[in-house]
């Protein structure tokens, strides 16, 4: 059966509702202790010092959903390190969904580097500047992917819409299952201002906080098959929410123009409006 058949059909389970925590829904797999759930499995940290970063992933996989979590940044002297949170496959032709927070020296604003891969190919960056200070307190960061749109949003404000154009030659992710990843970890040879500035070891240990994590999704079941209609989170209570609204939602005018905002006046990178990288022109979706 063809996966947006079976899809279709388990859109109508009964919504699965469980309160959960980080323990429970992630597993810290790299940094030797520097990763720790905190707070009765309410609070996760990464840490970065000079000798490794830390990362966890999720427990589940998913096909399709709305992810939120809270995040609060590296503060100060963040330059030269990278906070990635991403859905991810594996293998050579992975599909990938990116947030990656890109620190900056102290009073200077951190990047926030969004890309979308579709069977292994990326090249779709889109950069931003944010509107607030991300490391005084946390804040939303959310993926909404579902068959017709990924979208990106911070604080539930809509910043980029890659649609679905499948009927147009261009790819789309929808066929791979992909697990929540997260890491914090030294990239100064290229996350601030071009590599131009390095880590200041002095700074460390560095940390980054997690909270609020919440999945409606279609979860991938030990067999192999998506349950849709199952929300599952840190803050998620019996009776909120109403499973399935995600897996058909567009951005409506209003949130369209708020995207606009966004991108009008906190964009500082597009792929589209950059043809020297592009041989052989921008890639297809930027003329549509």
């Amino acid at each position: 059966m063809a996966v947006s058949s079976v899809l279709a059909i388990l859109l109508d389970a009964s919504c699965a509702l469980a309160s959960a925590t980080f323990d429970k829904e992630f597993d810290i797999t790299w940094g030797d202790g520097r990763g720790k759930i905190m707070n009765n499995g309410q609070l996760l940290t990464l840490g970065l010092d000079k000798v490794s970063g830390s990362g966890f992933q999720s427990k589940h996989e998913y096909l399709y959903g709305k992810i939120d979590m809270q995040l609060k940044l590296v503060p100060g002297n963040s330059a030269g390190t990278v906070t990635a949170y991403y859905l991810s496959s594996q293998g050579p032709t992975h599909d990938e969904i990116d947030f990656e927070f890109l620190g900056n020296v102290t009073g200077e604003p951190y990047t926030l580097h969004t890309n979308v891969f579709t069977q292994g190919q990326g090249q779709r960056e889109q950069q931003f500047r944010l509107w607030f200070d991300p490391t005084n307190d946390f804040h939303t960061y959310s993926i909404l992917w579902n068959p017709k749109h990924i979208i990106f949003m911070v604080d539930d404000m809509p910043i980029r819409d890659f649609r679905n154009l499948e009927g147009k030659g261009i790819a789309f992710p929808k066929n791979q299952p992909m697990r929540l990843y997260s890491s914090l970890w030294n990239a100064d040879d290229w996350a601030t201002q071009g590599g131009r500035v390095k880590t200041d070891w002095s700074h460390a240990p560095f940390s980054a906080s997690y909270r609020g994590f919440k999945a409606d999704a279609c979860v991938v079941t030990a067999a192999g098959r998506p349950h849709c209609g199952a929300s599952v989170g840190t803050e998620v209570a019996p009776g909120t929410g109403a499973a399935g609204e995600w897996y058909n939602q567009e951005l409506d005018l209003t949130r369209q123009q708020r995207m606009r905002w966004v991108q009008s006046n906190y964009m500082i990178y597009n792929y589209c409006t950059d043809p020297k990288r592009f041989a052989q022109g921008v890639p297809a979706e930027c003329s549509m």
